[in-house]
């Protein structure tokens, strides 16, 4: 974080001092709420959890270090007390990134935010500074979180900004005013908390409700429910995809035989051909976001196409691909899912496994509401239509709707089979799995399917699998 004093900011929360001998002192390193991520320097914002009291380590950060705690009462070591520590740290973001000058890039979607995120961040890192959001850390205490890890060299935030309700984004745009808001897609992610597409794309389309007239508005013209968004912007609007009327597109587009996407991206300053290290056609989409929002701060079509071609995964369980010695490749992309990234997940599959067995690990797709029982179905069947060589669909009613899908759709007896939890998926690959196959394993993050990544690589010293 930039260098504040203690007495600046309590000023800037509207917090008052406690047990601070010289108001003077200066927090110089990060402000975080885990007392394990403590440095010299740091300022600890104490959360009641349900399990946990950040205020019960008050002595122990201060010992490691921290130069005070932001709290909701006083702890007896230094403390700026303030009467709600999130309302604080949001205000404590807002005056700091006020302070930067850096250019503010907010994105937000029902599928692929991190991946753009993460590729947006590395494009833009080749050209200066760049701080963005670590993981999917995009409400409204990681958002504040991360943008206070800027300080002065930054020139560029990058903040994914989530929402499970109409006005979450207007708030977390409150904290942290972007200049270039991009909306990736509307989908059915959390369709049973908003209650309706529609409901999701006006929630959504708060990110760019708020950009200055100078700003940049960078909208998917493949998904008309983001198109239609534009009237909703003063800022200038720019379209990305493979629609022949947006501006920042990709013709020619193909997967390698290792299922990485390929492309030639045309910008207004000129085209150039990239080739993604990333697996699955889905990462065009979101490599033409991050196009668009190079291009808009300057960056040439050959610079983009570079930056692109050599960009990586920097978020855990996501379309993270290891081969085993043996050959059998694990595709681990089991941090979350809905419906959009399951289709784009299997469809990467069908791409990656062309002549060799396939086999799809899936799991319950959370907060669907009324759509869970289709939507679930729906992935069944679609395995079936890829030639997915085998399904095991793992857990409880969702997953029985996913393999009565695959039954349905193909008849596939023992093709498809349900297991009742992730151990059991394990007993049944190890078994089963042979040297060349390639198994994705992918639900919502609530199932815990990475354990099944986990222990599918974990070998022994004679290049068996081990036990987990």
């Amino acid at each position: 974080m930039i260098a504040l004093s203690l007495a600046e900011i309590a000023a800037v929360v509207g917090g008052q001092t406690h047990d601070i001998p010289d108001p003077s002192v200066q927090v110089t390193g990060p402000v975080v709420r885990d007392s394990r991520e403590v440095v010299p320097g740091s300022l600890f914002a104490a959360f009641v959890g349900e399990r946990v009291d950040g205020h019960d380590f008050a002595p122990q950060v201060v010992k490691a270090g921290a130069v005070a705690v932001l709290a909701s009462r006083p702890v007896g070591v230094p403390a700026i007390v303030v009467e709600d520590v999130q309302n604080a740290l949001g205000a404590l973001a807002r005056h700091v990134v006020a302070r930067l000058g850096a250019t503010l890039v907010a994105l937000t979607g029902s599928a692929g935010k991190t991946s753009t995120k993460d590729l947006i961040a590395q494009v833009l890192s080749g050209k200066a500074p760049t701080v963005f959001t670590p993981g999917s850390f995009n409400n409204e205490i990681g958002l504040p979180l991360t943008a206070l890890t800027a300080t002065e060299e930054t020139r560029f935030l990058v903040l994914e900004m989530g929402a499970r309700g109409i006005g979450h984004i207007r708030y977390l745009t409150g904290l942290t005013p972007p200049r270039i808001g991009v909306v990736l897609n509307v989908g059915t992610a959390h369709i049973g908390e908003f209650g309706g597409r529609e409901q999701i794309a006006q929630a959504k389309g708060e990110i760019i409700e708020g950009l200055p007239e100078d700003g940049a508005a960078v909208l998917n013209a493949d998904d008309p429910l983001v198109r239609a968004m534009a009237p909703r912007t003063k800022a200038k609007v720019i379209l990305f995809g493979e629609s022949a009327e947006a501006d920042v597109r990709a013709e020619n587009v193909r997967l390698t035989d290792t299922g990485q996407p390929a492309f030639r991206l045309h910008t207004p300053s000129g085209a150039s051909d990239v080739t993604m290290r990333l697996y699955g056609e889905h990462h065009v989409s979101n490599a033409l976001a991050a196009a668009a929002v190079a291009h808009e701060l300057g960056m040439s079509a050959e610079e983009i196409a570079t930056a692109l071609s050599g960009a990586g995964s920097l978020s855990r369980w996501r379309m993270e691909v290891t081969e085993r010695p043996d050959g059998v490749t694990i595709v681990n992309d089991a941090y979350n899912a809905n419906p959009e990234s399951m289709r784009a997940a299997l469809r990467a599959l069908a791409a990656m496994g062309k002549g060799r067995r396939t086999w799809a690990v899936l799991g319950k797709m959370a907060e669907l509401g009324d759509e869970a029982l289709a939507e679930h179905d729906a992935v069944g069947r679609l395995a079936v239509r890829l030639n997915v060589s085998k399904l095991v669909a793992v857990g409880g009613i969702e997953a029985s709707w996913l393999q009565l899908g695959a039954y349905n759709e193909g008849s596939w007896g023992e093709e498809s089979v349900h297991v009742s939890d992730a151990q059991a998926a394990i007993d049944l690959l190890r078994s089963e799995l042979r040297p060349g196959d390639v198994v994705l394993v992918k639900a919502s993050r609530s199932v815990g399917l990475e354990g099944v990544a986990a222990a599918l690589l974990e070998t022994g010293a004679e290049g068996e699998v081990a036990a987990r």
